[in-house]
């Protein structure tokens, strides 16, 4: 029972923690606005940490590499505590496999990302299209969005790539992802 309720904060802590992180990361390498609600959100939040850790991590390229690199920290610590919830018999320290594990899971992250980035900005289209979040949800969307609607055109009024982009994010989570997941959760 203090297990589940380790495993419960972890999942309700740690793991968000890096989402936002990953998120910080990928708004500033998309150059989304971060004057609105939702990046002024993440900015207060992760400051405490990002900030001090520029001073050690250089920017790579114009990449906010210390956000992705905390992200990555940030998901290892909450996989190696799962693992040591769930009672893993460190033996040998799995560092490859966790390494491993870590990269694969800050992809799936990214997709879930991206993927409720879709689902704000489809519900915002129907209710409130112009609400101060509605650019910053555009701007992480289009660069995925653009290519399928050069393909697919409107049926009647309705954006059909969004679907078709939900359709590809879950096959790339199920099929690629899923096997590299597989992959090195076997070689813990």
């Amino acid at each position: 029972m203090l297990n589940e309720a380790l495993l419960f904060l972890l999942d309700a802590l740690l793991q968000p923690f890096a989402a936002i992180l990953l998120l910080r990361f990928h708004l500033q390498w998309l150059r989304a606005p971060m004057r609105n609600p939702l990046g002024e959100f993440i900015m207060a939040l992760t400051n405490f940490l990002v900030l001090p850790a520029r001073r050690f991590i250089p920017a790579a390229k114009g990449y906010d590499t210390a956000s992705l690199l905390l992200a990555f920290v940030v998901e290892a610590v909450y996989l190696l505590a799962v693992l040591w919830a769930q009672g893993f018999p460190f033996a040998v320290f799995p560092l490859p496999g966790l390494l491993a594990w870590t990269a694969v899971k800050l992809l799936k992250l990214s997709l879930y990302l991206l993927m409720a980035a879709l689902f704000v900005q489809a519900i915002l289209s129907w209710t409130n299209p112009h609400a101060p979040i509605a650019g910053l949800l555009n701007v992480i969307t289009r660069p995925f969005l653009t290519p399928l609607r050069r393909r697919i055109p409107p049926l009647g009024n309705v954006d059909l790539s969004v679907l078709a982009l939900f359709v590809v994010c879950q096959l790339i989570l199920i099929v690629p992802l899923g096997w590299l997941e597989n992959l090195a959760v076997r070689s813990l």
